[in-house]
């Protein structure tokens, strides 16, 4: 850890530092050492030369490089207040000596405070590693309310900091998935509702049709349309949240390509051709030499259930399909002449089973929810204005990368 390798280098550091400052007081203290051992050696010396001028200067050498026998003189110098076996004979090296002990002393100081600070420093990070593994320990029992102290830039406390990112993700997937579990069930309710409707009305008819084995021709017939349309407004519910489905679980992988918006409008209006036919609504389009970036196939889907939606509320009207672009967005405009939408039902148009107060009886209020569901997963924007019983215009907006 970088903390400990600074510790460890400034504590290497410091310890040169003394060593060479006790290598320099040693010196010092050998080196006066040194000289007053070689002037107490040179004065015998020169006593020695001058009282027993018999003696040769062969012999003084070989006494002073120890190449001769002696005998132990202890007894000697204690007489005369020296003590060998703890004094320096010579007085003078006593300061020098000092030197040497006190450069020692100060390395083992030195050397103590060091360990006890490194030991200081192990417990520190001890205990730090401690707290860590106990946060962990609550992440994992499900306990995300975390909270940092430490702002250093040490390796625990990013170790910390991304422990806290971790904590804070685990606990928005947990409310994502709480709330996922409520929209599951609020959604398990509005498909048990929508589907309760046509089965059990599917279900009367077929058992008057089994009961009554005298039931007019006419009637049967009707009784079979009804069960026929209950059965296609099951499918397409059925089938639209299985899109819707895919879409929420990003189990969709749309296929961007350059394509022509003329194209994609012409495939919607295919798409409601029958259904504009017998409603008597004339559909009207300007979309020459627009290109847009998206998944063609699911993008048809959107503006053919917001197509279908304004074919419901515009018997005998209009519908005028239009595309613009700029440098900034390009813009696809499906605007109808027809009942227009409430003030109290506009801001909830787009919401899954919202069915607004001029809603068909037929309606399930997904077509549009799956449209604004694809259009956003694409990476555009879709709004609404409207007007009772004047209109309202869809705007479909895909910004330019």
């Amino acid at each position: 850890m970088k903390n400990a390798q600074k510790f460890v280098c400034a504590g290497l550091a410091i310890t040169i530092v003394f060593c060479v400052i006790s290598a320099v007081f040693t010196f010092i203290g050998l080196e006066n050492i040194r000289k007053t051992s070689n002037d107490t050696i040179n004065q015998l010396v020169n006593i020695l030369l001058e009282k027993y001028p018999d003696v040769s200067e062969k012999e003084v050498a070989e006494i002073l490089n120890n190449k001769t026998e002696y005998t132990d003189n202890s007894e000697f110098l204690n007489k005369y207040g020296i003590h060998p076996e703890k004094d320096w004979v010579s007085y003078n090296n006593q300061g020098s000596y000092k030197y040497v002990i006190l450069s020692v002393s100060v390395c083992i100081a030195f050397g103590l405070a060091f360990a006890v600070l490194f030991l200081g420093y192990l417990k520190i990070q001890k205990k730090q590693t401690m707290d860590i593994a106990k946060r962990i320990e609550r992440i994992n029992l499900g306990d995300y309310s975390l909270q940092i102290d430490r702002n250093s830039e040490d390796e625990l406390s990013l170790l910390d900091n991304q422990i806290y990112r971790t904590a804070v993700k685990f606990r928005e997937q947990a409310e994502n998935s709480n709330k996922d579990k409520e929209n599951l069930q609020k959604s398990l309710s509005d498909i048990s509702h929508q589907l309760k409707t046509p089965l059990t009305s599917i279900i009367v008819m077929v058992d008057n049709i089994l009961d009554d084995d005298d039931m007019p021709l006419e009637i049967r017939r009707e009784f079979l349309n009804d069960i026929k349309h209950n059965t296609n407004t099951i499918s397409f519910l059925v089938q639209s949240l299985l899109k819707l489905s895919k879409l929420d679980a990003e189990a969709v992988k749309f296929r961007y390509e350059q394509v022509e918006v003329k194209s994609i409008v012409d495939e919607c209006i295919k798409n409601t051709a029958v259904m504009a036919e017998i409603l008597g609504v004339r559909l009207e389009t300007d979309c020459n030499d627009i290109i847009l970036n998206c998944d063609k196939k699911w993008l048809c889907e959107a503006v053919t259930n917001i197509i279908k939606n304004c074919i419901e509320h515009s018997q005998n009207g209009n519908i005028k399909i239009t595309a613009d672009q700029n440098k900034l967005y390009t813009k696809i405009s499906i605007k109808d002449n027809g009942s227009g939408i409430t003030k109290e039902d506009l801001p909830h148009i787009f919401e899954r089973f919202y069915k607004g107060k001029n809603s068909s009886d037929d309606s399930v209020g997904i077509g549009l929810s799956l449209a604004k569901t694809i259009i956003e997963k694409q990476g555009g924007y879709i709004s609404v204005s409207s007007e009772l019983n004047k209109g309202s215009e869809f705007v479909i907006k895909f910004f330019n990368n």
